[in-house]
């Protein structure tokens, strides 16, 4: 197994030009602030609404919600599973800057799903320090976004738990199918 972020040779970056991927993003953030205007929000989100979600590169969320600069906090991690960092996040975006509902978003064909915490051994195989997370796979993304509503809603540090909301987004339709939480 090799865990390391590798490009197999004579592989094309989808980015175009010389230098690395962070180069080519760096010079494309350089034309993004030459026409940039402070838009003069605060980090409050307009609508007071926190969306936790896989970081999957095929979820545009603020496309297939209907989002806008300034709408929601997005937090994102693998599988998009509700751990202790995303209570933290949820924590902070509720109590220092008003949120008051949660939504969460798995998807179909997940990664997370053919990982097992096998994944943690072959890395401690590899690199001699056992990881201190947990891979979080999971079988059943119905199931798992039924934990995650769980996490949320049963959280003591969390104000807002009674607009908490679970869905699996369809990643060949782009639909969302909400997951009852019973």
């Amino acid at each position: 197994m090799t865990t390391s972020a590798s490009v197999p040779a004579g592989s094309e970056s989808p980015i175009a030009g010389d230098g690395t991927v962070t180069d080519r993003l760096v010079e494309a953030n350089a034309r993004y602030a030459a026409a940039f205007t402070d838009p003069g929000m605060d980090a409050r989100p307009v609508r007071h609404v926190a969306v936790v979600a896989c970081m999957d590169a095929r979820l545009d969320l603020h496309a297939a919600l209907g989002l806008n600069l300034g709408d929601c906090h997005t937090i994102r991690n693998a599988g998009g599973v509700v751990t202790d960092d995303v209570i933290r996040s949820l924590t902070i975006s509720q109590r220092a800057l008003g949120t008051r509902s949660v939504v969460l978003i798995h998807h179909t064909g997940c990664g997370l799903e053919s990982l097992t915490e096998e994944f943690r051994h072959e890395l401690e195989m590899e690199v001699g320090q056992r990881p201190s997370w947990a891979v979080e796979s999971f079988r059943d993304v119905d199931q798992d976004v039924r934990q995650s509503m769980k996490r949320v809603r049963t959280s003591p540090f969390l104000l807002h738990t009674d607009d908490v909301r679970g869905f699996v987004f369809d990643v060949k339709t782009g639909l969302l199918r909400e997951v009852d939480p019973a």
